[in-house]
């Protein structure tokens, strides 16, 4: 893996693929910095080495027009309190404004591009749009994995005017590090947590890591299709009918592979989705009518718990119980504190999607993990076993 520890940025400029999509008030204040701080290493290591950035990320779905709310200056103050230094800005991303500000550069200098896809030719990958953007820098870097599975301009497409300098940044280094881990080099047992509602999202992902996993547990709402297919009673909750073939299926390849999987054996459930309802431990195969299932009972719990306290490499992607609710968030919480004892004992965690980054950062298990990515789709699909477009045009 070609990262930027490979090379020397003395006197370079370094056009930085970033990933600050990030989360805005209504004022258009950053309300969540974690992928800003998450690229300072990066940063930091190119300044230290005599060089210059030049920072490039997208905000949002302008779909080609400028629009005030999407501008980067709203975020600039921001970027520049977290890298520790003023970072310069110019309201354009490629042409003459850009060229100038880039051509002024002096070593240590940062500076922010505007939105890229205030122009429509970054999300279609032209490679016209592509090469005035390779125009500006000496160097690439790509340490967006947030959009690594975009066939973009700025995270695919340029690469290709960067022969033997384009790097893969320190952040990406990691995440994909990390996921390598889990699919490949993590010391075992190896066991995968998959939760949220559907089992049609994770059909791809399950059949990808079966090979690699010792153990699997299935949890939240896409275990009742799974208990469902099994013959059980599973009253009013969430199943998707068409995939209890394919719930068989799965269980079926999880045996070939000698994979034990670990569904729940007890649920929290609840006459309504609503978190005042009416609500009772019971068995998850014997579900009365008119109740559903919202989180995982405790014999469930003490059973992930027995497993993951075991494990030695864990990858969890999506929640046990609707933790969005107080009422139904024990079992997710439960899975959380088990994670955290586990990686106190040595073992390597990854939580990646969505509602369990989610989880992580609002119930303060973040540094109790061994690492969060920041990419859902990107590493989902890395998940998926797909090549992302954004690596591959390092690596090629």
């Amino acid at each position: 893996m070609k990262t930027i520890n490979d090379f020397n940025f003395k006197d370079k400029k370094v056009l930085v693929r970033v990933d600050f999509n990030v989360p805005q008030d209504d004022q258009l204040k950053v309300t969540d910095n974690t992928r800003i701080v998450a690229v300072k290493p990066t940063v930091e290591k190119i300044i230290k080495d005599g060089g210059s950035v030049i920072l490039m990320t997208h905000l949002g779905r302008p779909k080609g027009e400028v629009k005030n709310e999407f501008s980067l200056k709203n975020i600039l103050e921001e970027v520049s309190a977290v890298l520790g230094q003023e970072v310069k800005f110019v309201e354009e991303s490629i042409g003459e404004k850009a060229e100038k500000a880039a051509a002024e550069l002096q070593p240590g200098d940062i500076l922010l591009l505007e939105n890229l896809r205030f122009h429509n030719e970054e999300e279609k990958g032209d490679e016209g749009f592509a090469e005035q953007l390779s125009k500006l820098g000496d160097a690439y870097v790509n340490d967006a994995f947030g959009t690594a599975h975009r066939a973009h301009a700025s995270t695919a497409v340029i690469a290709k005017f960067f022969n033997s300098t384009k790097f893969f940044g320190l952040l990406m280094a990691n995440e994909l590090k990390a996921i390598d881990k889990v699919l490949k080099s993590g010391e075992k047992p190896v066991t995968a947590i998959l939760g949220g509602s559907k089992v049609s999202t994770k059909i791809t992902i399950i059949e990808n890591i079966l090979p690699a996993v010792d153990n699997l547990i299935i949890g939240g709402g896409m275990a009742f299709t799974f208990i469902k297919a099994l013959g059980g009673k599973i009253g009013n909750s969430l199943v998707e009918e068409d995939k209890l073939p394919l719930a068989l299926e799965i269980l079926g390849k999880a045996k070939e592979n000698n994979v034990r999987v670990y569904l729940p054996s007890d649920t929290i459930i609840a006459e309504s989705f609503n978190n005042d309802a009416d609500r009772r431990e019971v068995d998850i195969y014997e579900i009365p009518e008119g109740w559903m299932g919202l989180d995982a009972g405790v014999k469930s719990r003490d059973q992930f718990n027995d497993v993951l306290l075991n494990s030695r490499t864990i990858l969890w992607n999506g929640p046990i119980g609707v933790f969005e609710m107080s009422n139904f968030a024990a079992g997710t919480v439960a899975l959380g504190e088990s994670i955290a004892e586990a990686t106190k004992l040595g073992a390597f965690s990854l939580v990646g999607g969505g509602d369990s980054v989610a989880f992580v950062k609002q119930f303060g298990y973040a540094d109790k993990v061994s690492y969060v990515s920041t990419g859902g789709g990107a590493m989902l699909e890395s998940l998926e076993g797909l090549e992302l477009p954004g690596v591959a045009a390092i690596n090629n």
